[in-house]
């Protein structure tokens, strides 16, 4: 690992403090779905969830789905086009030809040793477990021609950075809805897998045309990680102050990133440094017309080691403009401290005013997905046992 004058870390240590790694010894494990009658196991867990009936029997139905799929493989798969791309490879959409299931399929390029591989593909197989109403639904994961892939539940909104592009920025009260299912998705997967998720951003929060938002790309896998952290590119970090300095650290590190990732959404630019009030006024004086019409402003660039310094050495960015609620400036402040210890914590979040205010909401997100994205509206029907 190299330093330099910033005394910077890059990549980043992977050690964290308050949490067990879950899967040293994932490949002890069987295989979920490949146990006799494992829909019904997962039926009785999905049970002492907090969901309701609704999402609760749209899971069964995707575990009913991923039964008959079975083993995956290159052949099975059909190409239906690309969905984005990023430093951990490119997502398409595919069809399951034996089925006609739509799928995202992720493909990730590793220059390791095949036995790696497969102990990645080994650790993966802990997200046949991860099933819950915010978190990403997974078919399975396979190697072959070099590459991993892994293969997730089609989420036809696609993701919020995206979606940010096209809608120029996204309303509070939408913003509310989406940090509520976060919220619920990162405390399942450290309250029921003891899993930290490593790296929210907006191209890990997906929604789709049913109004449901869903975290994906999460670090169940520490070979994965470690492979992958050596990969690092890009102009811009949501990582935590002490996850770029190489501390230990918790899901508090994700509280940050989800903070971060409010500010640029609510602004519609990344937020470091933070722009001058003159401006702010410039962007969210727009509210009023469409995206295609706003002047895009965009941040300073700034080199990489300069960008880690300052999220590190210069103070957090903060939500000041009038045009946001109390409420929801008050939240990001709470998520952006960077002291770990200072910034507030998942069950706090939750019951942040901010957030309940807008559990007790009713915004449209469907609708709200469908107008941005230019998609059809999901036809409102009973789902189907």
């Amino acid at each position: 690992m190299s330093k330099n004058k910033f005394n910077l870390t890059l990549p980043p240590q992977t050690t964290m403090e308050g949490i067990s790694a879950p899967l040293q010894s994932t490949g002890e494990k069987k295989e979920l779905l490949g146990t006799k009658n494992s829909i019904d196991q997962l039926t009785e867990t999905l049970e002492e969830l907090e969901m309701d009936e609704n999402a609760r029997t749209r899971i069964k139905v995707f575990l009913s789905q991923k039964e008959k799929i079975g083993e995956l493989s290159d052949q099975d798969l059909e190409k239906l086009g690309e969905l984005g791309s990023g430093n951990g490879g490119v997502v398409m959409k595919v069809r399951h030809k034996p089925t006609s299931l739509i799928m995202a399929r992720k493909l990730i390029h590793l220059e390791v040793k095949p036995a790696i591989k497969k102990q990645i593909i080994r650790e993966l197989k802990v997200l046949h477990e991860c099933n819950f109403s915010h978190i990403v639904g997974f078919y399975g994961a396979f190697y072959s021609d070099g590459e991993i892939s892994i293969c997730m539940e089609y989420m036809d909104g696609g993701s919020l950075d995206l979606i940010l592009k096209r809608a120029g920025r996204i309303p509070e009260q939408i913003l509310g809805k989406i940090t509520s299912a976060v919220l619920k998705g990162l405390s399942y997967l450290r309250d029921k897998h003891a899993i930290i998720h490593r790296d929210v951003k907006p191209s890990n929060i997906l929604v789709n045309t049913s109004g449901e938002i869903k975290i994906c790309d999460f670090g169940v896998s520490g070979q994965l990680i470690d492979s992958m952290a050596n990969s690092f590119v890009g102009t811009r970090s949501y990582m935590s102050p002490e996850r770029l300095q190489g501390t230990h650290y918790s899901v508090q590190s994700d509280i940050w990133s989800l903070g971060l990732s409010l500010v640029e959404m609510s602004i519609g630019m990344y937020p470091i440094p933070m722009p001058d009030s003159r401006t702010l006024d410039a962007i969210l004086g727009c509210s009023g017309q469409s995206a295609a019409n706003q002047t895009i402003i965009e941040p300073r660039s700034m080199a990489i080691f300069e960008l880690l310094d300052y999220i590190v050495n210069e103070p957090p960015p903060k939500l000041e403009h009038p045009s946001f609620t109390a409420n929801f400036k008050n939240f990001v402040d709470n998520c952006l401290k960077k002291n770990p210890e200072e910034r507030a914590d998942l069950i706090t979040l939750m019951n942040h005013n901010w957030i309940r205010f807008s559990d007790e909401e009713n915004v449209d997100i469907s609708g709200w997905v469908c107008k941005t994205m230019n998609l059809p509206l999901t036809p409102k029907r009973p789902i189907q046992h």
